[in-house]
């Protein structure tokens, strides 16, 4: 019997042909090769400017010799670190490559076609992704006036459907967080077996008196999920390590779920160093909080508007069409809205003072420019 061929188009799944794939800001040596041009800056994608732990770093060199050997399965040692620092069991610690691969195993474990998925908008772009992925059916929310959550939106998007709901805290791209009144309010009227995601990648960067203990959420309603990273704040972006803070069963369905070794045996033990360095993350919240400060000011002297930001990065409305491009040229690189729904808007890192005022000095000349 001969078996009729059938391009690929035609057998992929529809949901994954109709994806856009994710655009991870540019890296500065594209930049510099497209444009012959050398001293780059990158403010795109949120990295910490001081770069990574040094304890980090000498755990790296101390590991390098063994990686021919498998990483430990289980991630005993950072998993149980994780339980101590933040008073929970090991066995409610899920970990991923990245905070991204927990979001996929969230997907893979609790949605199907036709579920509903709520997340906020503008928010994280692989909320969508990850919905669609799994052939569910994204429910994307508007943020109010002052580009933060309408939870009372998000609560009222709740139906028979609804499977999963996303919270960003502080969100990404705008930088704005709730504060615990809100998302407790918000957290009662969701009804049992909804998934709920509280990602808090920032976290650390927060600095509003009221952020919330998701954790509580955590310890009190099966099904809560608090994902952080070890990507911002600690400076291991290259390395992919996330993780997730849940109830047990939540976590057992995960671990079903996941690949084994998913987090490679260096981003474990640069992980696992880093998070006993308090004094790397205390210079780089001050650091932050100082790029802020001067950003604000530049920014509010050259009569733009930046969002109140709980994160490393500001949203900033400068009101020109070709802003990125206009950067990008200048060596600049900082991340262009318009794929949020946000023309005239772009996101810029706090970087190191000397890259913040590169940055600020190039944005007045293409502000210059457009006069």
């Amino acid at each position: 019997m001969s078996v009729g061929s059938k391009k690929l188009s035609e057998v992929v799944k529809p949901f994954i042909a109709e994806l856009k794939p994710y655009e991870p800001g540019k890296p500065i040596e594209e930049v510099e090769r497209e444009l012959g041009i050398s001293g780059s800056v990158k403010l795109a994608s949120n990295e910490n400017a001081i770069g990574p732990s040094p304890k980090a770093v000498e755990a790296l060199r101390q590991c390098v010799e063994g990686v021919h050997r498998y990483p430990d399965g289980g991630s005993f040692a950072l998993k149980k670190a994780l339980a101590d620092k933040f008073e929970i069991r090991p066995q409610q610690v899920v970990l991923g490559a990245g905070s991204d691969e927990i979001l996929e195993l969230l997907a893979k474990c609790f949605l199907a076609e036709g579920d509903e998925v709520i997340f906020p908008w503008p928010s994280f772009a692989m909320y969508p992704i990850v919905t669609k992925g799994v052939g569910a059916i994204p429910v994307a929310v508007p943020l109010n006036a002052d580009f933060e959550h309408d939870l009372a939106a998000m609560a009222a998007s709740i139906n028979e459907a609804t499977r999963m709901i996303f919270l960003c805290n502080p969100n990404n791209p705008t930088g704005t967080g709730m504060g615990q009144h809100a998302l407790d309010d918000f957290m009662q009227q969701v009804p049992e077996g909804i998934v709920v995601a509280i990602d808090e990648a920032y976290f650390e960067y927060a600095r509003r008196s009221d952020f919330p203990d998701a954790l509580a959420w955590v310890r009190k309603r099966p099904g809560t999920i608090v994902m952080r990273t070890f990507s911002k704040i600690y400076g291991l972006a290259g390395l992919r390590v996330g993780y997730g803070l849940t109830d047990v069963e939540t976590a057992g369905y995960i671990e079903r779920a996941r690949h084994p070794f998913n987090v490679n045996l260096p981003a474990q033990v640069a992980a696992l160093a880093a998070l006993s360095d308090e004094a790397h993350v205390e210079a780089s919240r001050k650091m932050n909080a100082e790029g802020i400060a001067y950003f604000e000011k530049e920014l509010s002297e050259m009569g733009l508007r930046s969002w109140p930001t709980e994160a490393n990065f500001l949203l900033i409305k400068v009101g020109v069409a070709d802003c990125y491009d206009q950067l990008l040229k200048q060596g600049v690189i900082v991340r262009p809205m318009d794929g949020f729904g946000l023309p005239g808007f772009i996101r810029v890192t706090i970087g190191s003072p000397n890259e913040n005022q590169i940055a600020m000095t190039a944005l007045r000349k293409v502000l210059e420019a457009a006069r």
